[in-house]
């Protein structure tokens, strides 16, 4: 949409009123309001997650790493409290056919763990991929979290992914306390609130957006782009954080599915 900018101050297509600074303000201190209440119910909610009962975790279950298998008590690495993404795995797949929607909250993580260890927390992505597969997709991203096969592993180790889990260790008693997955994965992805103040957002259909504004795509859109950072799903597309990678080129095939590997 081409926006001509004749009059300041009436409303432009598809942007916000232009407005002096006191009625902006006033408007801005109204919304705070709510954010501020929004924020305590937050508060109250992460109150009650921590009033959560918790289920016992075979702690000897054997999961693969970059040492080979180690028990899943190793994971915790001494500290009390471990944080795992359980990253989606399509078999045989190449770099670039991989779950776009992981490798973004995977890739959000890789420095959100060292804040997470300074706290007495660690993090590690577990993922159900065979780990002759997971080693050289580690070093192509250049993950600094340690990642784990579990493989045939039960949940709530194993089974499922696509989740935020929370651990904690008594000792050589393992216990799960927390999951969350689909937009409870966002915690991980601060990206996405930064979007949220925007003017325009995420700029997904779901969005609630005035009469008139530019129309948004389907979810996700913007999780692969192709080699110009043109979003889109086809053929010569990668998950976004790929193209930071050194050798990261366009490519032929997701190699899903009946595609070749």
């Amino acid at each position: 949409m081409t926006t001509v900018r004749s009059d300041p101050t009436t409303q432009l297509p598809g942007r916000p009123p232009v407005v002096d600074l006191s009625t902006w303000q006033a408007a801005r201190d109204r919304l705070l309001v709510r954010e501020k209440a929004h924020t305590r119910e937050g508060d109250a909610i992460a109150a009650a997650r921590r009033r959560l009962p918790m289920v016992e975790v075979d702690g000897t279950v054997e999961v693969v790493g970059a040492d080979g298998p180690v028990p899943f008590l190793d994971l915790f690495r001494g500290r009390e409290e471990l944080v795992a993404y359980q990253h989606m795995w399509h078999d045989g797949a190449p770099h670039q056919g991989q779950c776009e929607g992981c490798t973004t909250t995977a890739w959000s993580l890789h420095d959100d763990a060292v804040y997470l260890e300074a706290r007495g927390v660690t993090c590690a992505v577990l993922t159900t991929g065979r780990w002759e597969e997971v080693a050289p997709y580690v070093q192509f991203m250049g993950y600094t979290q340690p990642w784990y096969s579990v493989r045939d592993v039960p949940p709530p180790v194993g089974g499922s992914m696509g989740s935020l889990t929370c651990f904690l260790r008594d000792g050589d008693r393992v216990f799960l306390t927390y999951t969350t997955t689909g937009r409870g994965n966002e915690a991980a992805a601060g990206f996405f609130a930064l979007l949220d103040m925007t003017p325009y957002g995420r700029r997904e259909a779901w969005q609630d957006v005035p009469e008139g504004w530019p129309e948004g795509a389907d979810p996700c859109w913007y999780w692969r782009t192709d080699v110009d950072g043109v979003p889109t799903w086809g053929p010569t597309s990668r998950p976004v954080p790929q193209w930071t990678r050194p050798g990261a080129t366009p490519v032929d095939t997701l190699g899903r599915g009946g595609h070749h590997h």
